[in-house]
């Protein structure tokens, strides 16, 4: 990962799946890394589960029945293990395939898609897991570093427009329906940090019970001919 010393009051680190469930989000922590270096050829797998689509989501039973190599294999256990720790704590994983997410071009002073730095949100208590076996990693942004892009005022002004300038009734809550309220930008001066390759990240998300900031994340471009491996819930 890159140098962290900017957002290190952010971050905090963890040496084990437990420790990394257990921990709470205090302060100004809102992002959980459980650093590891993993072994097995991922990228196996990515040319094993042949597709033509943009994302292709794969279940175990599809991955217990690749034929792979040693390397293979290794990774394999890994994604299996990796899933089965999720679920066993109530979580829902998905193990995605990404060559491409759909662009937003609804509305192109506001792209809404998940190339947006943005941040989560559940109606009830929980928490965003994330790894990137292979491929581009995505990023994570200081919240410092970020500003809530409905309230920078050219698109504020635009997003009046949409809304209908007869009225403010109404607006704040436009905003958070179509998920405007969602999406930062990041101010000039910003670095991302890049969440790497193999570690298992736990982020904050905006719920009714949250005590810090949710986490500002994105994913990445990603490099022509080359698919990401992730796992998220």
């Amino acid at each position: 990962m890159a140098n962290l010393s900017h957002i290190e009051n952010q971050i905090k680190s963890v040496i084990n799946f437990q420790e990394l469930i257990a921990s709470p989000f205090q302060g100004e922590i809102n992002a959980m890394c459980w650093k590891r270096n993993l072994i097995g050829d991922f990228s196996e797998i990515i040319k094993k589960v042949a597709s033509n689509e943009n994302i292709v989501a794969l279940h175990l039973e599809e991955l217990y029945e690749l034929q792979l190599s040693e390397q293979g294999k290794l990774a394999r256990n890994i994604l299996i293990n990796d899933f089965k720790l999720l679920k066993n704590q109530g979580a829902s994983p998905t193990l995605n395939i990404i060559k491409n997410y759909e662009r937003d071009d609804a509305f192109p002073f506001f792209p809404t898609d998940v190339y947006s730095f943005h941040v989560d949100r559940s109606p009830i208590p929980t928490d965003t897991f994330l790894c990137t076996y292979h491929g581009e990693a995505s990023d994570i942004l200081p919240n410092s570093e970020g500003i809530q892009k409905i309230l920078i005022p050219e698109i504020r002004v635009e997003l009046k427009k949409l809304y209908g300038e007869g009225s403010n009734d109404g607006f704040e809550s436009f905003l958070s329906e179509f998920f405007f309220d969602l999406h930062y930008q990041a101010k000039p001066t910003a670095k991302p940090i890049s969440l790497g390759i193999g570690h298992l990240w736990k982020l904050a998300i905006d719920h009714p019970e949250s005590k810090v900031l949710p986490c500002l994340h994105r994913a990445p471009k990603e490099k022509t001919g080359e698919h990401r491996l992730m796992m998220i819930c």
